[in-house]
């Protein structure tokens, strides 16, 4: 293999690079893009008690451990000295959870219990019940159950601990029990707002077209570009599951801008269909300056009055690469810029660094996300 050849081989194991040619953009239903107004979940959150640690909860350093206990005992009817108490098997948490559209009183979630105080881990406990609220304040589910959090701490006392994922945060697997609905009703209703996940004008213009030409009567059009209002038929005004299964099973074939996605952390790049490069000419090259220090000691005459001393050597190296210039074309496709931006021995920060450069110089037809 040449070294162009292997330079485009570690790059392409270590740059994840997205390409879809021109043309090849595929259609996607309309429920994959796009909801109904209404169509939504909410977030639920609570405070509770988890027991039956072993020696791994909260202790005297967290205080409102204890009291949420004492209220908890004393609302069954036994008394208990907070300031006597000491607690290695019990942990506070923030329980979390999220309730379904169209969910039914009686239907069950999942919730995830996380510690807000210095317990070790979860691991093996049982969380008591916990109401779980809306940003309304109102209880719509209460939580209970023993937690399952998918992984160990685990310490010796010479300080060494070996630790797997995150035992200070557990899962309840339907443990939460929906109390109260929220209600979404759509029977009734003369106009349905259809709402973008991206918000784009071209897709919720084809959009529009696409459901005016499968339901006319629905006469949908755009209000603005994330928003396509349609209007309900007599004949589906008590029968608006009907009219939104036909809407959510079209196709269309959604339009993106063209971006290119950065992760300096981890080197990954992502690059739309739509990015075009200006004609441009890049220059790829490395300077290299390392400076040495080899320190020689200077011994005086014999019978001389002089002193042995260090004198400082110091060495300076300068190398410096052959620079690359590689012309770009105007009306590339991003293949063809990856290609040449290959041929030159660009690395993956080397990439990175070219792309920024090429964007500020404004050859580059694209939005640049540096994540």
């Amino acid at each position: 293999m040449t070294n162009k050849g292997r330079v485009a081989a570690v790059i392409t194991s270590t740059v994840l690079v997205l390409l879809l040619s021109a043309g090849a953009a595929r259609s996607a239903r309309i429920k994959d893009i796009a909801y109904f107004l209404g169509d939504r979940s909410n977030d639920l959150i609570g405070y509770g008690l988890v027991v039956g640690l072993k020696n791994t909860g909260d202790d005297t350093s967290t205080p409102f451990t204890i009291y949420t206990l004492q209220n908890l005992l004393n609302n069954m009817g036994i008394q208990m000295d907070p300031t006597k108490t000491t607690l290695k098997n019990v942990a506070a948490v923030m329980v979390t959870g999220r309730l379904p559209a169209f969910s039914r009183v009686g239907s069950r979630i999942d919730v995830q219990a996380s510690s807000i105080g210095d317990a070790t881990s979860l691991g093996g406990g049982t969380l008591l019940m916990t109401q779980l609220k809306g940003s309304d304040g109102k209880v719509y589910a209460v939580a209970q159950g023993p937690l399952s959090i998918g992984g160990f701490a685990a310490s010796g006392q010479s300080g060494s601990s070996v630790q797997q994922n995150h035992p200070t945060v557990g899962l309840i697997t339907s443990g939460g029990t929906i109390e109260k609905e929220v209600s979404v009703r759509y029977n009734g209703l003369h106009t349905l707002d259809l709402v973008l996940r991206t918000p784009d004008f071209t897709t919720a213009q084809k959009m529009a077209q696409a459901i005016s030409r499968a339901i006319p009567q629905a006469a949908a059009r755009p209000v603005d570009a994330g928003t396509i209002r349609l209007e309900v038929p007599p004949s589906d005004q008590n029968d608006t599951v009907n009219l939104i299964s036909k809407v959510e099973n079209l196709e269309v074939t959604p339009d993106v801008i063209a971006k290119v996605v950065i992760d300096e952390r981890t080197g990954t790049i992502v690059m739309g269909q739509n990015v075009r490069i200006a004609p441009c000419a890049v220059a790829h090259g490395s300077l290299t300056v390392q400076i040495t220090e080899k320190p020689t000691v200077s011994q005086p005459l014999p019978f001389s009055n002089g002193k042995t001393t260090v004198v400082p050597r110091t060495g300076i190296k300068v190398q410096q690469q052959k620079a690359h210039l590689a012309v770009i074309g105007g009306g590339v496709t991003i293949g063809q810029v990856v290609s040449g931006l290959n041929a030159i021995g660009a690395t993956p920060l080397d990439l990175i660094n070219i792309l920024e450069a090429i964007k500020a110089s404004g050859a580059m037809s694209a939005e640049l996300q540096i994540i």
